[in-house]
């Protein structure tokens, strides 16, 4: 049996694509898909860690959206995501707040977001907000919020708790192969050419949705920039590459 061993760098050597592994292997193609997906950063705060999945989830869990019908959600972040969360959430929950550390939303969320949550009476916004502490046994119960702008502190009883303050992609290890964003979001398709921020791109053609800035090297899931970041979109993202694949194979 091959021992599990994991990519640490990509490259192009004439037509081929390979992928150099950590044992010393090297793995030679035409193409090479790459879905090393994500991992959501996560707070030190005292008592999640033994909450994690029992009241505590980092990122929107659709699946536990029909357990909160007549419950108190709370919901950490301040991006996109968590203004989508809960908007997705309070058609089911009794009431949604989101606490925010900043003073205002706009720097981070959409104006059309923002117009939404403002919209829906059983969305809740508390700026300069965190939570400092968390408490249950078998299940989060409680959660301590305190209110930076006046040092008030106060426990609020909860089952839920979403915290959405962003994901780190595994990408680190393709270095400069291709393009990549300032948090490591790799590019693709028309992001590759765009205001010709990447002149690396060599092929006379532009570039598949799902390419990346090296041709005939693809990326699906939430290592992508531009993805939704939920399994469905991932999933779906995997099935048009490896159709782009058979594309871009079948005119080399």
């Amino acid at each position: 049996m091959i021992p599990v061993q994991e990519a640490y760098a990509v490259e192009a050597r004439g037509s081929a694509r390979v992928v150099r592994l950590s044992g010393g292997a090297e793995l030679s193609s035409h193409t090479v898909l790459i879905a090393t997906g994500v991992s959501y950063r996560r707070l030190d705060t005292p008592g999640f860690e033994g909450l994690v999945g029992r009241g505590v989830y980092y990122g929107a869990r659709v699946t536990e959206a029909q357990r909160m019908h007549d419950q108190d959600v709370y919901i950490i972040g301040g991006a996109n995501s968590a203004g989508q969360a809960a908007v997705h959430l309070s058609r089911f929950a009794r009431s949604v707040t989101i606490l925010v550390r900043a003073q205002q939303l706009e720097k981070s969320m959409s104006h059309y977001l923002i117009e939404q949550i403002t919209s829906i009476p059983n969305i809740h916004l508390r700026l300069q907000s965190e939570v400092i502490a968390a408490g249950g046994s078998a299940h989060l119960e409680t959660i301590t919020i305190a209110d930076r702008a006046t040092g008030s502190e106060a426990v609020e009883p909860t089952n839920f708790l979403f915290v959405m303050i962003g994901a780190s992609p595994h990408t680190d290890w393709i270095g400069d192969a291709v393009a990549r964003d300032a948090q490591g979001f790799i590019l693709s398709g028309p992001e590759v050419l765009r205001d010709g921020a990447h002149p690396r791109w060599t092929a006379a053609r532009d570039p598949h949705l799902l390419e990346t800035s090296l041709p005939g090297v693809f990326v699906a899931g939430d290592a992508r920039r531009s993805s939704m970041k939920r399994v469905a979109s991932a999933v779906g993202e995997g099935a048009i590459a490896v159709h782009l694949v058979h594309q871009y194979l079948d005119k080399m």
